[in-house]
């Protein structure tokens, strides 16, 4: 089976065909940096991060672009709209960049905690507005925008393709303005590519225009042609951008430039609490960094890829129990088999091949999860089906390749692709310890019992506990376990 993505533009699957052959470009909307990112924001780049994983798992050269908006915007329908950098710097008395530094850190910091692997670039909407306004020049060459009282609008009707990613009706659209709001515009339909910057704006630049700045929509088109092209293979971002934002990019990309803008348009759903949307906006957010306070990072990932990226995803707090509790079953049986492995006292054989064969059966249907429109929930469950099996293989005298492949399509399913498992040598809370580490330092605890110097072995053991692991005396030996965080 070959991948399969669901294409909004489109509104159906399609077989997954890059523009050019091995190599894919894609560009997802990134955060506007005013605030500390959500729930909702993990749940877009987690999903995201999945795809990019497993198109590289796949052998695709990937180039990934995830923008950074550090400009301020008015809506579309009022000249007194809102900027929120601009009034969230005056809230915390910084300046407008100051607060984007502050808070691009901040999202980086969760996203890094979540295991979500950098863009290759990650462009600012201020680095780049020089490519905003040659597309703005081209629109108005070609009579597709408009200039008036220093401001630019993108003429919608002269595109009359406008509303096919979303579907949306022109006419609907004008019923649903109030025209009076925005006496510039030609048409209430219209939307802005730059605006003039009144007295009270902070964040403004020159242009041949006047002095303003970017509109929403531009920014975007302007940072992904800029590294992928006229035309690339993969525009992502929430569903709740699907309009106006992306419909708006396509208008003003291929009026611009007279080529197809994208040629594969992935929506991720929303994050709801109570069947709500999350969102700043509503009020209603959950911070990342609170819910990171209280589960652990690889538990929040876990949670966001038990849901298609396409599903809602309902937040509470015991669905995230549920998550922490399959977590644990599945790093409790990697830990298993990494301990029999360095035990010393598995035995060396040839693998058997009833157990191999089972293995690449559920890899064979972990691919086809994931070949089916990234669909990571039904993976998760695949990769739950082969625990049972190892789990059922531990029971037994497991040779020591039947371990090594076990443990080696845990690092390449769940770690690889999933980003469930941290680096080789076992998921201990961002240490890089490995099993056969631990295992020398319980045998060295041993020793000082052996001779009853306990206080050195409780030394011992008050350090492991200090960095997450956990020793349980047994009649069998001593087993160790990562600690769960409160």
């Amino acid at each position: 089976m070959s991948l399969k993505v669901y294409n909004s533009l489109a509104r159906t699957k399609e077989d997954f065909i890059p523009l050019q052959r091995g190599y894919v470009g894609i560009y997802v909307c990134g955060p506007t940096v005013y605030s500390h990112p959500h729930v909702g924001h993990g749940k877009s780049y987690v999903s995201f991060d999945a795809m990019v994983r497993y198109l590289r798992y796949l052998k695709y050269k990937v180039r990934y672009v995830q923008n950074i908006t550090d400009v301020g915007h008015l809506t579309d329908n009022a000249d007194a709209g809102e900027d929120k950098i601009a009034k969230r710097a005056a809230l915390e008395r910084l300046e407008p960049m100051e607060l984007v530094e502050k808070y691009t850190r901040s999202y980086f910091e969760d996203m890094d905690q979540l295991g979500v692997v950098r863009p290759d670039i990650s462009p600012r909407a201020s680095g780049h507005l020089i490519e905003q306004m040659e597309i703005i020049k081209q629109l108005l060459a070609k009579g597709h925008a408009y200039e008036v009282n220093d401001s630019v609008y993108f003429a919608v009707r002269t595109w009359p393709e406008y509303g096919k990613l979303s579907g949306r009706d022109l006419e609907e659209l004008r019923e649903g303005t109030r025209i009076e709001v925005l006496p510039d515009k030609r048409d209430p339909v219209d939307f802005a590519l730059w605006k003039r910057a009144e007295p009270s704006h902070i964040l403004r630049w020159p242009s041949p225009w006047g002095v303003g700045f970017p509109g929403w929509h531009i920014e975007c088109s302007a940072m992904s042609m800029r590294y992928l092209g006229q035309t690339f293979d993969i525009h992502g971002g929430g569903l709740d951008n699907q309009f106006p934002h992306h419909e708006c990019e396509i208008a003003q990309s291929e009026a611009a430039t007279g080529q197809t803008f994208v040629r594969y348009w992935l929506h991720n759903n929303l994050v709801t609490i109570d069947g709500a949307k999350m969102g700043k906006s509503l009020g209603n957010a959950i911070t990342l960094k609170e819910v990171l306070g209280r589960f652990e990072a690889p538990v929040v990932r876990s949670f966001i890829l038990s849901s298609h990226y396409r599903s809602t995803l309902d937040f509470s707090d015991s669905a995230l129990e549920g998550a922490a509790r399959g977590l644990e079953r599945l790093w409790g049986t990697v830990q298993a088999v990494q301990e029999r492995l360095h035990s010393g006292a598995v035995a060396n054989g040839e693998a058997d091949e009833e157990f191999v064969a089972r293995l690449q059966a559920h890899k064979a249907r972990f691919l086809e999860q994931m070949d089916d429109d990234f669909n990571t929930a039904g993976a998760i469950g695949v990769l739950f089906d082969l625990t049972r099996d190892v789990n059922e293989l531990l029971q037994g005298e497991a040779t020591d390749q039947d371990l090594h492949s076990a443990d080696k399509l845990y690092r390449e399913l769940a770690g690889e692709v999933l980003g469930l498992l941290p680096e080789r040598g076992g998921p201990a809370q961002g240490e890089a310890l490995t099993p056969k580490l631990i295992q020398l330092l319980i045998d060295l605890r041993n020793e000082y019992r052996a001779a009853r110097d306990f206080k050195r072995s409780d030394t011992v053991r008050d350090k492991l506990a200090s960095i997450g692991v956990v020793l349980e005396d047994t009649a069998n030996g001593t087993r160790w376990k990562l600690a769960r965080q409160a």
